[in-house]
């Protein structure tokens, strides 16, 4: 719901997300920045961090995986033990001291994993299908990408469950709300993309069958939370992960009008192609999405302050996500209300080092 006031430029004025007041429209997109150390638990360096970018409309921190069966990058959080929930409870406790929003972003990574992960155990995911790529870093060195084991039938009910009590524990936590990963060739863009589910039982084989897992963590978590606090993060163009499938637009349309269903807090659709293009076909917008998604719609990847600008004040966007930004600018809001210019990108060697503060924390604000 809008809530205009006059003369504030789009992407700054307040919007109503379900019964969540926003004060601006800009959302910090997850960032995976690999400083919750070997246990995975989050902590006080994580805590400052999000803090320092507070001023955000809201918050989706960083990937979060939901079982040990879900992890694959190394020093990433977690949110599937009681000393990981105490760490997040830290981190909620600090942004809503300084008025900030943040919902967590619930993650599996499927094939995108390793063995070396889970003590030999291969990664799973909808179908034995590999990553074709350069490898993996896992903690024993970088190696080459596994073929994957299928999940049975019988096990899908159980990482549905792992959702649910993930999610959970992040209401536990503090959180305002979570986001479903089902984006970037992660678990559930797995079983929703026909390149890697060939399955021919209830879950594969159709674009309806294809999407159920999906439709089914979303019922699991909407049981823990109210709906209008659960979004969903999809990437019907990306090719991140060896991703893109022939019939991509007929799947993502349907997932979408499937979600409208749902009465989701918003759908977070990665349309940018600076992540990568599958080139499949024409890439799909936010308007299309518009035609099949009728609740709050997010835009994310490549966004300038003019584009978001834009996309807001057409219609086809209610809020707009910044990533790679919000890494060196911490008060891109400010930034942007004031026509302050952006600080220099981040040099890539500090977005996931787990050196600590440099390259994290360490990135001033305007004019300090």
């Amino acid at each position: 719901m809008n809530t205009t006031s006059p003369n504030a430029a789009p992407l700054l004025q307040p919007f109503r997300l379900g019964d969540l007041l926003l004060p601006n429209r800009v959302v910090m997109a997850p960032l995976t920045r690999s400083r919750a150390g070997k246990e995975r638990i989050p902590n006080p360096l994580m805590a400052e961090y999000y803090v320092q970018r507070s001023s955000a409309g809201l918050i989706i921190a960083e990937a979060t995986t939901i079982s040990e069966q879900a992890n694959g990058w190394l020093e990433s959080p977690g949110v599937y033990t009681d000393a990981m929930q105490a760490g997040w409870q830290g981190v909620t406790s600090a942004v809503h001291a300084a008025g900030g929003r943040i919902f967590l972003q619930l993650w599996h990574m499927g094939r995108a994993s390793h063995s070396d992960f889970h003590g030999g155990q291969l990664p799973v995911s909808a179908s034995a299908v590999k990553i074709e790529g350069d490898g993996i870093h896992t903690p024993l060195g970088k190696k080459p990408y596994e073929n994957p084991r299928p999940l049975e039938t019988r096990e899908i009910a159980g990482v549905v469950a792992d959702y649910r009590r993930a999610a959970a524990r992040a209401r536990a936590a503090g959180f305002d709300g979570v986001e479903i990963h089902a984006a970037n060739g992660y678990l559930i863009d797995q079983f929703l993309q026909s390149k890697t589910n060939r399955r021919t039982d209830d879950y594969g084989g159709s674009v309806e069958k294809r999407a159920r897992f999906l439709q089914e963590v979303v019922g699991a978590v909407s049981a823990e939370w109210p709906a209008n606090r659960v979004g969903v993060r999809i990437s019907p163009n990306g090719s991140f992960n060896d991703m893109g499938s022939a019939d991509f637009r007929e799947q993502f349309a349907f997932v979408a009008t499937m979600l409208d269903r749902s009465g989701l807090a918003y759908l977070h659709v990665v349309d940018g192609l600076a992540f990568g293009f599958h080139k499949q076909g024409e890439p799909m917008t936010l308007a299309e999405f518009r035609r099949g998604f009728h609740g709050p719609l997010m835009g994310n990847c490549g966004y300038t302050l003019e584009s978001a600008e834009q996309a807001v004040a057409d219609g086809v966007a209610d809020l707009i996500a910044f990533g790679r930004p919000y890494i060196s600018n911490p008060d891109l809001v400010e930034r942007f209300r004031n026509g302050w210019p952006l600080a220099e990108p981040a040099d890539m060697a500090a977005w996931y080092s787990p050196t600590g503060a440099t390259g994290y924390t360490d990135f001033p604000k305007h004019g300090r």
